[in-house]
């Protein structure tokens, strides 16, 4: 398996100490932020539970009938539930339903194959709709012996109460700088742009990643030259609206809308310079907007909304805060 990153090597050494010490849950929650490696942990530790030749330091011996089966993808006690094909084929689901949970609990129900533990890995698990939460909480609710339940999410907070209080939590949480920077540049990035991508990033070394191998940061500064050539009137809203939803990556867009404002709003109430953004001269209007931004951005993922429409509105509030003022001195 691939070697973890420092961050998550910490995470899963924990769990493997509770396992040697017999206090390892029999559910576990893997929750933080999105690019952690959660996933990555939670895939190393159910090797482990299903190997039956572990090494000496204490992780998956990667040679046992177990650990093939599971490399191959073809493990009898293994289980990866995710998005699952809707009904007409062409597309997956956005939520986890009811019928997989259902599906999981009989699974749990069998005897294993191979005479050892059971493993469920339920990624995102915060995508589980309110039917398949509640069947899921049924198997919580009937723990048995070497039947483990790994959930994996990026906002453990939409998950119910119910399910939450019966988990073990492994929370993952971005590292120190030095410890951030000095992954970075084993992964072959470096200089300004690993500084700039880290900062953007707000430290979490997995999306200054991404944003570095798939040109993240040269998208936020398209960003921030939009927004500038709105309240400049250099660009109309509807257009913008259209064009940064029209590539799939509005998400981001809208984070980066978002992060750069905050971060505007930060530096102007410290009285220090704000690099290239134009902000208006009334940064009270600025945090509602935000708050507006980041609700356009959950709504995203609902389809019979016409996002488009509700971006342009955003775009054009951001428009009229400068209007009649004077341009000279804006850009903070």
């Amino acid at each position: 398996m691939s070697t973890l990153a420092p961050w998550q090597q910490r995470v899963l050494d924990g769990a493997l100490a509770s396992l040697a010490d017999a206090r390892l849950g029999h559910a576990l929650l893997f929750a933080g932020p999105a690019r952690m490696g959660k996933e990555a942990v939670a895939r190393h530790l159910a090797a482990r539970l299903l190997c039956s030749t572990p090494g000496a330091d204490g992780l998956a011996c990667g040679a046992c009938r177990g650990c093939q089966l599971l490399a191959a993808g073809t493990h009898p006690d293994f289980r990866f539930v995710s998005f699952i094909p809707n009904d007409k084929g062409d597309k997956l689901r956005s939520e986890i339903i009811v019928d997989q949970m259902r599906d999981l609990g009989h699974w749990f129900s069998l005897t294993p194959q191979m005479g050892g533990a059971q493993v469920a890995l339920v990624s995102p698990a915060h995508a589980l709709n309110t039917n398949a939460a509640n069947a899921l909480l049924k198997t919580l609710e009937e723990p048995s012996q070497a039947r483990y339940l790994l959930l994996v999410s990026d906002h453990p907070g939409r998950l119910p109460a119910t399910i939450r209080s019966r988990c073990q939590r492994l929370d993952f949480r971005p590292p120190a700088r030095a410890e951030g920077e000095a992954w970075l540049r084993s992964q072959g990035h470096e200089g300004t742009r690993l500084s700039a991508a880290l900062d953007a990033a707000r430290g979490h070394p997995g999306l200054a990643a991404d944003w570095l191998a798939e040109g993240g940061l040269a998208l936020r500064s398209e960003v921030q030259s939009d927004l500038n050539a709105l309240a400049d009137g250099r660009q109309a809203p509807v257009p913008l609206a259209q064009r940064w939803l029209a590539d799939g990556q509005g998400e981001l867009r809208l984070r980066f809308a978002a992060e750069l404002v905050l971060d505007g709003m930060a530096r102007q109430l410290g009285a220090t310079a704000a690099p290239g953004l134009t902000l208006p001269p009334e940064i009270q209007k600025l945090a509602p907007w935000f708050d507006a931004i980041n609700r356009a951005r959950d709504q995203l993922a609902v389809p019979v909304l016409r996002h488009d429409l509700a971006l342009a509105g955003l775009l054009l509030e951001w428009r009229s805060m400068f209007k009649d003022t004077a341009r000279q001195g804006a850009r903070r």
